[in-house]
């Protein structure tokens, strides 16, 4: 058996896309068509995934969830096994959306939580023996680079003495990756309340009360598929080892 075959891979597709309009008004965003097959970009996530052995999956869903689930259903055509936690009032923003998974037992053990508009490569044994190697209680991906999506200038006074189009900085950054010890969940409620994010609200918090925090550096090509712009200057080559493949 390996590491993470008790590891569940909690992918977040409940958000409403609006930078991805006017194509969201018909389909979620997780579901955007992407690849030569034109698969959606939720397919491909999980695909990877398969290939480290993860095969139990919660998706966390809300905006047109049922298009998600009428396409997986309950996994058993991909080779896995899906729960479907929906978001509701109360358990808001995609802490919310992990802590009801949690107290509804959709999620009990470690867990991989994975961005579902995020395409990138990454070893996730790697970063698993990373995980529980050091026991830690998150695990965060970081770019080592990342591109400035507009112009930079450089001024003395009010004199521009250089510009640089979308330079990159070198500098870390998260990409909507990161491993959870779930019973941290156990704990966050009473100062967090039911309505947070994981990335601007639960990791700041563990950090600041003294939780194991480590960053998994990571170098390789990933895509932030955010927007229509982001998903229209996707080079399909570039990633074609992390796009499925089927023979039909």
């Amino acid at each position: 058996m390996t590491i993470t075959n008790n590891v569940v891979g909690v992918i977040l597709a409940g958000g409403e896309g609006s930078r991805f309009k006017p194509y969201t008004d018909i389909i979620p965003k997780p579901m955007i068509p992407i690849g030569y097959d034109e698969r959606p970009i939720l397919e491909h996530i999980i695909c990877w995934l398969k290939k480290f052995n993860i095969f139990r999956f919660t998706f966390l869903v809300s905006y047109k969830w049922k298009q998600i689930k009428n396409y997986f259903g309950n996994g058993s055509r991909h080779g896995i096994k899906i729960q479907y936690s929906i978001d509701d009032e109360i358990y808001r923003g995609t802490g919310g959306a992990l802590l009801k998974a949690f107290k509804c037992g959709f999620i009990s053990d470690d867990v991989l939580i994975w961005y579902g508009d995020i395409l990138a490569p990454i070893d996730v044994n790697n970063l698993l023996n990373k995980h529980f190697t050091d026991n830690a209680d998150a695990v965060i991906v970081l770019a080592d680079r990342y591109q400035v999506p507009v112009g930079v200038a450089y001024i003395d006074g009010d004199k521009i003495v250089k510009l640089e189009e979308k330079p990159w900085l070198n500098i870390y950054v998260t990409i909507g990756i990161l491993t959870l010890k779930i019973s941290i969940l156990k704990k966050v409620e009473d100062s967090l309340g039911t309505s947070f994010d994981i990335m601007g609200d639960l990791i700041p918090w563990m950090i600041s009360n003294g939780f194991v925090v480590k960053a998994y550096l990571y170098k390789g090509i990933w895509y932030d598929i955010g927007s229509l712009e982001r998903y229209k200057k996707i080079d399909l080559e570039s990633i074609k080892e992390f796009i499925c493949q089927y023979e039909d």
